[in-house]
């Protein structure tokens, strides 16, 4: 008989996919990871787009269900220090108050006279009187409390810990922040408590320049996009379990448009199986021959919409904003222009340089482009909104200095091209 599994047991977007697990052996990640943890006395950063797999990856190798092991700590819930100290304190099943017991004893001699030849207990028969010289003991004792920060009893529960600490999305972490957590927990790591920051690429050496001691002490361990091969490789595996097939070429369509993101293309193949039917495997063979585009509409429709709508409405204000000429004969915004301009550019998961950007809204625009201070002053809003969005990680961040954009999100990289129309 064939073994029958779930749809959604197969293709996991944005959960442990265990059945299509991918472990991308070419580029050895979790050997590189597995020796970072065992054999350094260093900071570990994990960094990669995106949804490319990093906590997937880092969940594999230190899993987060090993309770008392693997303490992980999820950087996007952390809203002050506190809360990350007392997130550690929970999972030791440790607690801010420390209790002090201090005893005192005294001895004290109980002279007695005894006559020679009355029998005491342990003293010789002796003539005359003498001294017992028995000893009384007694002892009194008293209890102290002692009240301690989260960050002190914290660190000093980590002194006996033997397992690793995992912060997942440190980069969304106040920077302030991160730069206390890492000179706190600087003394053990050096010592040998294995510590992994799971973080974006530009980000990545937030942990240098929150901490300049850190410098040569960090083992950094990339995870690049996926390449169409490794994506692939999802469908290859999954397909079969439900006693499906695709059709030559779709497979590579669907890695195509996933944008170096396993989430996706779990995405894609879930959103296909569901189309066909396929709740679990299949009592006879299936082969999936086509692709229709509304897939991948309807899959942007749930990915960055939300965020979209929120970058495109801009901030609070009193006035209406100008609305400025289409080049296809609508109208928008400064903040809806801008947008449009990134649909057009349909990034990618890329850095934007401003220039390409001031190209690209002008072939939207039908009238004269915003001045270049004022596209900049909305794109500093923009990424102020991302920041402040509930998503762990900002869709773009602007790096006003560098004058670039970051488009950081594949789920909005794909909203671009396949939502925002």
């Amino acid at each position: 008989m064939v073994r029958k599994y779930k749809t959604s047991k197969v293709f996991v977007p944005g959960g442990m996919p265990r059945l299509t697990y991918v472990p991308r052996e070419a580029i050895k990640l979790e050997a590189s990871l597995r020796n970072a943890v065992e054999n350094l006395h260093k900071l570990i950063t994990v960094t990669g787009q995106t949804k490319s797999g990093k906590t997937v990856l880092v969940n594999t190798v230190l899993p987060r269900a090993d309770v008392g092991q693997n303490i992980w700590i999820d950087g996007g819930s952390v809203a002050s220090e506190n809360d990350f100290w007392t997130t550690i304190l929970h999972e030791l099943g440790e607690a801010t108050t420390l209790e002090e017991n201090s005893s005192s004893s005294s001895t004290k001699s109980v002279d007695g006279e005894v006559q020679g030849g009355v029998g005491v207990p342990f003293v010789a028969d002796v003539k005359g009187k003498t001294k017992t010289g028995l000893m009384k003991a007694s002892s009194s004792g008293k209890g102290k409390k002692l009240e301690l920060t989260p960050r002190t009893a914290a660190l000093r529960a980590l002194r006996d810990f033997d397992g690793s600490i995992v912060v997942d999305d440190f980069h969304y972490l106040d920077r302030a922040f991160q730069g206390s957590v890492i000179r706190a927990l600087k003394p053990l790591i050096f010592e040998g408590l294995p510590v992994v920051l799971i973080a974006i690429p530009h980000r990545r050496y937030d942990a240098v320049r929150v901490e300049r001691e850190m410098t040569g002490r960090i083992e950094d361990i990339e995870v690049p996009s996926w390449s169409l091969e490794e994506l692939e490789l999802i469908p290859i595996t999954g397909f079969p379990l439900l006693n499906a097939r695709l059709a030559p070429g779709i497979g590579r369509q669907f890695a195509s448009q996933a944008y170096g993101s396993p989430h996706l293309m779990q995405e894609f193949c879930q959103r296909r199986a569901f189309q066909e039917g396929l709740i679990e495997t299949s009592r006879s063979r299936i082969t999936i021959s086509s692709v229709d585009d509304d897939l991948y509409h309807q899959a942007a429709e749930g990915t960055g919409k939300v965020i979209y709508d929120k970058l495109s409405k801009g901030p609070r204000q009193r006035s209406d904003r100008l609305q400025r000429a289409l080049s296809d004969g609508g109208s928008a915004d400064i903040y809806g222009v801008v947008l449009k301009a990134l649909s057009v550019l349909a990034p990618g998961l890329e850095t934007i340089e401003y220039e390409h950007l001031r190209a690209a809204i002008r072939q939207v625009l039908d009238e004269t482009p915003p001045q270049a201070h004022e596209v900049s002053r909305v794109l500093e809003r923009m990424a102020e909104i991302a920041a402040s969005d509930e998503a762990s990680t900002p869709v773009i961040d602007w790096e006003k200095e560098e004058q670039k954009l970051h488009i950081t999100d594949p789920f909005f990289a794909f909203y671009l091209k396949w939502g925002a129309i």
